[in-house]
């Protein structure tokens, strides 16, 4: 089976498969909901490390870097159900719903959604389109299901109201915190911009007065001197490293590392 299952185009996923992965995400543009059918499920972002095990949900938050392992249990596959909730449905069951969020959301970005009869009954209702996926299910009607969801979603926690239909643009938040936290993320450099509440022009010029040099220049310094420390002062290999330090390849890190430190990176 493919990974992951399109089951209503840009709306409804299934993952599925046997072995580990680890995935750098890199930008969450929407806020997703999980449902962990098995197996084990870990996300990390510059401020949280949350997991989940077989029949719990998690609230993931829109605009966020994060990376995430996915793990088979007890010789069973891996397997979840994402739904997307994407900002222009959400705006539109606002007003239908006459739903309005009066403030900012500052609360956690990432949320374990406590089990209930509604939201489980919710999920098993999906299942029919996950075992039949060459049904062509109209994108209506996966709609409904992706409403259906964020109603349970509500009547089980009626504070998710302001997570949901915050529709504020970033603000403009401390680029050097914000960067340092961030950078082994393998992003370009216009998400970095939108993420930190800033144009690319503004952010580029508020970059330079706070690092005197250009956002390309800092990460790729920034990622071959943290790379320089974990090989030699933590002993790790650059095979092990070169992706959760925002690399792509090998052979790239490697030839970057050379020519910064004169040296083939050893460990």
């Amino acid at each position: 089976m493919i990974n992951p299952t399109e089951i209503v185009p840009g709306v409804i996923f299934y993952s599925y498969f046997s072995a580990m992965r680890k995935e750098k995400v890199g930008f969450f543009e929407h806020s997703t909901l999980v449902l962990q059918v098995s197996g084990h499920f870990t996300l990390e972002t510059a401020a949280q490390k949350i997991s989940m095990k077989k029949g719990e949900m998690l609230l993931i938050r829109k605009n966020q870097l994060g990376e995430i392992t996915k793990m088979p249990l007890d010789g069973k596959d891996y397997q979840t159900i994402i739904i997307i909730l994407k900002e222009d449905m959400l705006r539109k069951f606002a007003l239908e719903e006459q739903i309005e969020s009066r403030q900012k959301y500052t609360g956690p970005l990432n949320i374990l959604i406590p089990g209930n009869d509604f939201l489980r009954g919710f999920f098993q209702s999906v299942i029919p389109y996950v075992h039949n996926p060459e049904e062509n299910t109209t994108k209506d009607l996966g709609m409904l299901k992706v409403k259906e969801g964020v109603q349970l979603l509500l009547h089980a926690m009626p504070e998710l109201k302001d997570f949901l239909f915050d529709f504020s643009e970033p603000y403009k938040m401390d680029l050097e915190k914000f960067m340092v936290n961030n950078f082994h993320f393998n992003v370009p450099v216009e998400k970095f911009a939108q993420l930190t509440g800033r144009s690319l022009a503004g952010f580029k010029r508020d970059f330079q007065k706070t690092f005197d040099m250009s956002p390309r220049h800092w990460l790729q310094e920034k990622r071959l001197t943290e790379a320089r420390h974990l090989i030699e002062k933590k002993n790790k290999k650059p095979s092990a490293i070169y992706l959760d330090l925002g690399f792509e390849t090998l052979s790239h890190f490697s030839h970057s590392f050379k020519k910064k430190f004169g040296k083939a990176p050893t460990g």
